[in-house]
C-alpha cells in the first residue's frame, strides 16, 4: 500500500468482471466523497477483453493492465484489493485466486453459489489472513439504518414481526432470465439480509413456496412466499415477485414492522409512519404518532459507497467490515434454506455459521 501526501492510505485494486455492474463500482471509487482518492484501479479483467477495454476508456484508466486471465493480471500488478464483479457461478474461483495472491477481496452478492462454496471462501480468507466481504449495499441506506435504530430504541416495544412486499416487473435480459431460483438467489438476498440487520435477530427456520407466475419471462422461480422464524419468536414474512406488472413497489420493498407497543410502516423510499398505543381502554386503542430517528451515522447511508468505505476502513484498522463473509453467510443460509424448503415442500432449519 502507498501513502499519499495527505497521509491517507491509497489501495491498489484489480476489478474482475467488466459487465454493467462494474460501472457502479468504478463510479463510486472515483467520484464518491467517502472513497475519492482512496483506491487506484491498476487492472481490469474480463473474459471478453473488449469489455475491459471499454470500461478503461470510459473512466480514463489508460494505465490499467487489461487482460482475460485473472491469475496473470494479479501476478503482474500485485494489488492490495480484488473487486469481484463476476457472475455468481464464477465467484468461487475468482475469490480463491484473489486470496491466493494475498488480496483482500470484496465480492458482489450473492456471496456464493452454494453454502459449501461460501464456507470454503471463509476458510480461505482465514488461512490467507485477508478479508473477504460482500456488497450488501441495501443495509447501507438511510431507511434501513433508521429502522434498526427505532427497533433498538424499544419505541415500538418488543419486536413481533417483520413483513415485506417486493413486487416489480423487472425485465433484465441476460443471465437472470435463465437462472434457477431467479428471485430468491439474485434479489431476495438483499431483502433477507436487510431483515436480519433491522431485527438484530438470528434466522432459525423457514417455510417457502416458490412459483413462476403466468406470463413470467423468467425460466424459473420468479416469485416466492416465505415465512422465516427468527430468534426470540420473531417472524419475518417475505412476499416477492420479479414478474409482477402494474404496481411496482420500491426496490427496497414495502415494510410493516410490528412490536408489542406499535407498528412502523415504510414504503421503501421516503415515507415512514410509526404509531404506538396511547391509551388503555376501548376496543381499538388510541394511537400516538412517533418520529423515526435519523441514522446514527450519515456515512453509513450511501449504499454501495458505504460498503466500500467500510471495507477499506476495516483493512486500515485491522478489524472486520460489517459485511464480512463469515457474517454474510448467515444471509446466504436463509436463501438456500428457502430454496431447500421450496424444493421439498417442508419447513427447513437454517444452519448458522460461526461468525468469529
Amino acid at each position: 500500500m502507498n501513502i499519499s501526501r495527505e497521509d491517507v492510505l491509497v489501495f491498489t485494486a484489480v476489478l474482475a468482471g467488466c459487465g454493467s455492474m462494474s460501472r457502479g463500482w468504478i463510479e463510486a471509487i472515483s467520484e464518491h466523497p467517502l472513497l475519492r482518492g482512496r483506491v487506484r484501479v491498476v487492472g481490469l479483467v474480463d473474459l471478453d477483453r473488449s469489455a475491459a477495454e471499454a470500461r478503461a476508456a470510459e473512466f480514463g484508466l489508460g494505465d490499467a493492465v487489461i487482460g482475460t486471465d485473472l491469475d496473470a493480471v494479479l501476478a503482474q500488478t500485485a494489488p492490495d484489493l480484488l473487486f469481484d464483479v463476476v457472475v455468481p457461478v464464477a465467484r468461487a474461483g475468482v475469490v480463491e485466486t484473489g486470496l491466493r495472491h494475498q488480496c483482500h477481496v470484496l465480492s458482489e452478492k450473492p456471496m456464493a453459489a452454494s453454502l459449501e462454496e461460501g464456507r470454503a471462501m471463509i476458510a480461505q480468507a482465514r488461512a490467507a489472513g485477508r478479508i473477504h466481504a460482500v456488497i450488501q449495499n441495501r443495509r447501507f441506506i438511510a431507511g434501513v439504518r433508521r429502522i434498526r435504530r427505532l427497533v433498538d430504541s424499544g419505541a415500538i416495544g418488543e419486536l413481533a414481526s417483520l413483513n415485506c412486499d417486493f413486487f416489480i416487473g423487472a425485465h433484465f435480459g441476460g443471465f437472470r432470465d435463465d437462472m434457477e431460483h431467479a428471485l430468491l438467489l439474485d434479489m431476495a438476498i438483499h431483502t433477507l439480509d436487510a431483515a436480519r440487520f433491522m431485527s438484530g435477530k438470528v434466522p432459525r427456520a423457514v417455510y417457502c413456496l416458490e412459483t413462476n407466475p403466468p406470463g413470467s419471462w423468467y425460466r424459473h422461480g420468479a416469485a416466492a412466499n416465505a415465512i422465516f422464524e427468527f430468534s426470540d419468536n420473531v417472524v419475518f414474512n417475505y412476499r416477492g415477485s420479479w414478474a409482477a406488472e402494474g404496481a411496482n413497489t420500491s426496490w427496497e420493498s414495502a415494510w410493516r414492522i410490528v412490536g408489542s407497543k406499535g407498528t412502523l410502516l415504510w414504503d421503501g423510499e421516503d415515507s415512514f409512519e410509526a404509531r404506538i398505543v396511547a391509551g388503555d381502554t376501548g376496543f381499538l386503542r388510541d394511537l400516538q404518532q412517533i418520529d423515526v430517528p435519523p441514522p446514527a451515522d450519515e456515512g453509513q447511508t450511501h449504499g454501495h459507497a458505504s460498503v466500500l468505505a467500510d471495507f477499506l476502513d476495516a483493512i486500515e484498522a485491522g478489524g472486520q467490515p460489517e459485511t464480512v463473509s463469515s457474517d454474510n453467510i448467515k444471509s446466504l443460509a436463509m436463501v438456500f434454506a428457502a430454496i431447500d424448503s421450496a424444493r421439498s415442500g417442508q419447513r427447513v432449519n437454517i444452519e448458522i455459521e460461526d461468525s468469529k
